[in-house]
């Protein structure tokens, strides 16, 4: 029996493309900020539930007629008191970067001590204020991190409370403490069958429990007057007061303190810490090593999530602003644009009837190109068609062959790419006009015709026609109907009024010949051929205009894989130009002109804009899951509306069937997710300097030749006359 000998040959170990990668790791990075802010917060795991009072005969009797300092360490139940004539000022659930600094201000002005019982929350939010607590000799206890009712928690949540106030208040002042005082306490005589479990629990963590004996109520904000004689203790006794520093106005309670402190000072009163008025150590203990790091570890984390969630909300603004003008501009505008071009009378100019040289580049397009040639040889228009064959290993060039077409050219080149096969056809064109679309895509008789029209105004260089999705059954092909109809085409109608439309579609586009040749034909330079030749074109003085009747229709992805291809290729080519074309900003004439209008607008529109616009939907899910929920719908739905009004405006310009703006909710939701990656993808890609290489969609050939009028013999006439 013979076994096959091992291979030492390892296989090897497939990488995760850093494409892939850096996004994956700046969405679990944004995750893990968002929520960390919304514990630190009290967004996440907030409890504000309050039990109510219970019974009190489980609790010993010293305990309830005893003092407000309850000791039950080691197992012990002893309480204390604070001795005649010493106050111990006690502020509760700050720091707040408001109050607490006038709090410190008044007590370090009038020279006394007061103990701080600091949330994990605020003090992990604002460790500077804790630092100067303790520098300006002041006590800090703790008051849980995010100040639940301890009643109603289990043990873990109370270390789990107890371990993180800790380590917010190492991370701010370097140390510990061992003062406690509960959520939602009270007297020492308030102390129920509820609470005492939670006391002794507490005390055997190796925390004292400090409550109170004087409330001034100032949460209540009953005037200053109020405060001072709710505070101010009978017959000199000794007592612990209870203040807030946090939680709401405070102005009443700093207001109070500055005129209480004088007034019980004269009286013999000193304001002193806990422990200095019990005779007692010092609370608090220095941490070292490992706690330490931990806690500046903590601290930091908590400031970096504060800092990206701020950016992030001005970023949400920014791209409030920018979404908002984006819809007034596109409304406003390519109303106008409707108008100009529909009113009685418009014209370009003399009517175009020259020949025009159609050039359709294909490789292996050997599913749609009878479908396009087909659709051409009923064209209105005078026409001569030559079909550039790419190196296509599917017989894309025997089949248009074999059609044996009057006015039909093939042209075969090896591979080289769609550029040079649009300069292998220009080249061997015949006309001064020059038509351009893709090998999947079908011309209506009038498209042609249409699309020349323009050339009637002598300035007019290239024009963009109108790209229609031809295969929008599917749910896929709705949504890119969706964003042809709304966001290419609407937007065409915008720029062409601005004077700076930054892309002739490959669907459908038409150019003269010699604007072309003045600026040295079509480019390799960048994937985006399309935009690169335009902003080109807008350099050297030419005017790119919209036809909106020249209607060409266009296979579009089919699965998310190809929809993903084709887009990550769109963005990073358009950043491309940007890049190619940037020193037009600094340049003048028409070239400046379009640095300084043009060039902006696509970046901020096409660039930076989709690239911030996934914070609407971050915010969103935030705020659903975290609160305001209720706001957070509205919110969005309104954005929702405005875009769907935008949407309607669209396909009524467009005489589009609404029906397909049912899907306009799920496709927000879904199909805007998958082009916020592509984006990122496509900035990360450009960041890291890596390169794209053309990736070819597979075609079914589902869209068929429209409703059109049969060809005539004066057609066919014409095609042989331009032969």
């Amino acid at each position: 029996m013979s076994s096959r000998p091992r291979s030492n040959r390892r296989a090897p170990r497939r990488r995760l493309p850093m494409r892939y990668l850096l996004p994956s790791l700046l969405l679990v990075a944004l995750l893990a900020m968002l929520m960390l802010r919304g514990y630190v917060h009290s967004e996440i795991l907030a409890d504000h539930r309050i039990q109510p009072p219970a019974a009190t005969d489980h609790v010993p009797e010293k305990i309830l007629e005893g003092g407000p300092v309850i000791d039950t360490r080691g197992g012990r139940e002893t309480s204390m008191s604070v001795p005649e004539h010493r106050l111990v000022l006690t502020f509760d659930d700050g720091p707040d970067p408001e109050w607490t600094p006038k709090v410190l201000d008044v007590l370090k002005e009038h020279h006394a001590h007061a103990v701080f019982f600091v949330t994990g929350t605020m003090a992990s939010r604002y460790p500077d204020l804790v630092k100067r607590m303790v520098d300006e000799g002041h006590e800090v206890g703790l008051h849980t991190f995010n100040h639940p009712d301890l009643s109603y928690q289990s043990k873990s949540r109370i270390d789990w409370e107890l371990t993180q106030n800790q380590t917010a208040l190492a991370g701010a002042a370097g140390i510990r403490t061992s003062l406690f005082r509960p959520p939602y306490s009270s007297f020492a005589d308030a102390m129920d069958n509820k609470s005492w479990p939670v006391t002794k629990y507490i005390g055997s963590r190796g925390y004292i429990t400090v409550v109170n004996n004087t409330d001034s109520e100032d949460w209540k904000r009953p005037g200053v007057d109020e405060i001072i004689r709710r505070a101010t203790p009978k017959g000199g006794k000794g007592a612990i007061v209870l203040m807030h520093d946090s939680g709401g106005d405070r102005s009443q309670t700093v207001a109070a303190l500055d005129r209480f402190l004088p007034r019980l000072q004269s009286q013999g009163y000193d304001f002193v810490n806990l422990t200095e008025a019990l005779g007692a150590p010092s609370a608090h203990t220095p941490v070292h090593g490992v706690e330490l790091a931990k806690g500046k570890a903590w601290i930091y984390a908590v400031e970096a999530s504060d800092n990206v969630t701020d950016v992030l909300g001005v970023g949400l603004a920014v791209i409030g602003v920018l979404v908002f003008t984006r819809f007034g501009l596109m409304l406003l505008l390519s109303g106008a644009h409707a108008r100009r071009v529909r009113r009685r009378g418009f014209s370009w100019g003399r009517p175009v009837t020259e020949p025009v040289s159609v050039l359709v580049p294909a490789f292996n397009e050997a599913k749609c190109i009878e479908n396009t040639v087909r659709s051409l040889m009923s064209s209105e228009h005078p026409i001569e068609i030559i079909v550039i064959d790419d190196g296509s290993t599917d017989g894309t060039a025997r089949i248009v062959e074999n059609l044996r077409l009057p006015g039909v050219r093939v042209v075969r080149q090896h591979n080289a790419g769609k550029p040079a096969a649009l300069n292998r056809g220009l080249a061997n064109a015949r006309c001064d006009l020059i038509v351009m679309m893709d090998g999947d895509t079908v011309f209506e008789p009038s498209t042609v015709r249409e699309l020349v029209q323009p050339f009637g105004d002598r300035r007019v260089g290239a024009v963009a026609g109108n790209a229609k999705v031809g295969n929008k059954d599917s749910l896929i092909g709705a949504w890119q109907h969706i964003e042809y109809v709304m966001g290419f085409n609407l937007d065409r109608r915008m720029y062409d009024m601005l004077r700076c439309m930054p892309t002739i579609p490959g669907a459908v586009g038409a150019f003269r010949r010699s604007a072309l040749e003045r600026i040295g034909g079509m480019s390799d330079d960048t994937l985006a051929e399309d935009t690169d030749v335009t902003m080109a074109l807008h350099r050297d003085g030419w005017r790119v205009v919209y036809a909106e009747k020249a209607r060409a229709w266009t296979e579009a992805p089919e699965s998310v894989q190809q929809l993903w291809s084709q887009r990550y290729r769109w963005s990073y080519g358009t950043m491309q130009a940007i890049w190619k074309h940037r020193r037009s900003v600094i340049e003048s004439g028409p070239s400046g002109r379009f640095g300084r209008i043009g060039l902006p607008f696509v970046a901020l529109f096409m660039v930076l804009a989709p690239l911030l616009a996934p914070l609407i939907d971050v915010f969103l899910l935030y705020g659903l899951v975290f609160g305001p929920t209720e706001k957070t719908i509205v919110a969005w739905l309104g954005v929702l509306a405005i875009q769907a009004v935008c949407a309607a405006y669209a396909f009524r310009l467009d005489r589009e069937r609404m029906t397909h703006l049912i899907s306009l909710p799920l496709q927000q939701i879904l199909y805007r997710q998958l082009m916020y990656v592509v984006l990122l993808q496509s900035w990360i890609t450009a960041l890291t300097g890596g390169r794209l290489r053309w990736q070819k969609l597979r075609r079914t050939g589902g869209v068929g030749m429209p409703g059109a009028a049969p060809r005539n013999r004066q057609n066919v006439a014409d095609r042989k006359a331009v032969a």
